[in-house]
Parts: structure tokens; C-alpha cells; sequence
């Protein structure tokens, strides 16, 4: 396993690590960090380990930092650049973010150019910024999704999040956890991990 920076062309300033297995990979997984404003970024340990798990099974994960802070919309273009970036490299795409992030990668499925494989979401916000409605985006994605959310979770805004992708057939999972799934990393690689497996590897 290797892991390499990688620019993300666009016209924003996007830095990337891409992890890369030992085995070949065919199948990349664009992975949307936290708030910025608070903190988030690339290195954020629930990105790290649905990226470990991935990479055990022969799929590569491009962990990016947004660029300069723009409201939720040129965050939401970073994440359709990393999409492009890595459809041109590998065979299938998929998205996964962690709260703010995976509002972010909602937004970016569900309008980008090219095709994506699968959605994952981590403790989704409902809530971006004006104009950025993430409970139409996960209704218009043309993909399978999944949603991920912790029981005891009073920071995101996560329920309308969960019915729109209940009421569109997605995969929804509860953990025992708050919204940063403290001590839960295992879990939160397996249950994201394993739904992007079973669209990413033939």
C-alpha cells in the first residue's frame, strides 16, 4: 500500500492523498472531509479507516481538502472535480463523506458528469446553506445509498437525511453512537466499506 498527494485539477487550490492497495485497483472511492471551519480534513480518522478497509480488498481512496471555504458550493465543486480526477483513472467511482462531507458528496452525486457507482453518507447534515437542498440531491442521485447515522446524534440534522434515502429504497444502518462514533471505527469501516464493495468490485 502506498499513498501518494495528488492536485486536483480545477479551479480551486484541492490537495489530495491517494491511497493505493498493493493489488490493482479498478475502483476508486472519493472520500469528503468534515467542516473545514471546524476542523475538518483529509487526515480525519473515520475517512482513514473506511480507506484501510478499502484498500485491504483492493480499492484505492482519494481523501481530499476542500479548497478556500465557499459556503457548501465550491466545496460541492471540489467533490465533482475528485470525481472526474479519478473517473479518468479508474473503471468505477464511488462517493462517501462524513457529516458536512457527506452532505458535500449528496450534493456532487447528484449533479456531475460523470457516472457514479455508489453513495455513502456518515452522519449527513440536512443543513449546508441556502440553496443547497442535500434532501432533493439524495433524491435525484442515480446511484444505490447508503446512509449511515449514530442513535444518539444531537449535532447534524440528520432525519430528513434518513427518510429520503428510506423513502427511495436506500440502505439506512443505526449505531450505538453520537455524531463523531467515538471508539467506532471498526464499525463505521464495515458499514460503509462493505456497501461500497458490493457496487465497486465485479
Amino acid at each position: 500500500m502506498r499513498r501518494e498527494t495528488v492536485l486536483v485539477p480545477g479551479a480551486r487550490s484541492v490537495e489530495a492523498t491517494l491511497d493505493v492497495p498493493d493489488g490493482t485497483a479498478t475502483a476508486c472511492v472519493i472520500a469528503c472531509p468534515p467542516h473545514p471551519q471546524y476542523g475538518g480534513h483529509r487526515g480525519d480518522s473515520r475517512l482513514v479507516a473506511v480507506s484501510d478497509y478499502l484498500l485491504e480488498r483492493d480499492v484505492a481512496c482519494l481523501r481530499f481538502d476542500y479548497g478556500e471555504w465557499d459556503g457548501g458550493r465550491g466545496e460541492r465543486e471540489d467533490a465533482r472535480n475528485a470525481l472526474r480526477w479519478a473517473a479518468e483513472r479508474y473503471d468505477r467511482v464511488a462517493l462517501f463523506g462524513f457529516s458536512f462531507g457527506a452532505s458535500v458528496a449528496a450534493l456532487a452525486a447528484a449533479d456531475v458528469d460523470v457516472p457514479v457507482a455508489a453513495l455513502a453518507l456518515l452522519a449527513p447534515t440536512a443543513d449546508v446553506e441556502a440553496g443547497l437542498d442535500v434532501v432533493t440531491a439524495v433524491r435525484a442521485v442515480d446511484a444505490p445509498v447508503a446512509v449511515i447515522y449514530g442513535e444518539r446524534d444531537d449535532t447534524a440534522d440528520w432525519r430528513p437525511v434518513v427518510d429520503a434515502v428510506e423513502a427511495r429504497g436506500g440502505r439506512v444502518r443505526s449505531l450505538p453512537a453520537d455524531h463523531f462514533f467515538v471508539g467506532q471505527r471498526e464499525k463505521v469501516a464495515d458499514a460503509v466499506g462493505s456497501f461500497r464493495l458490493e457496487h465497486l468490485v465485479a
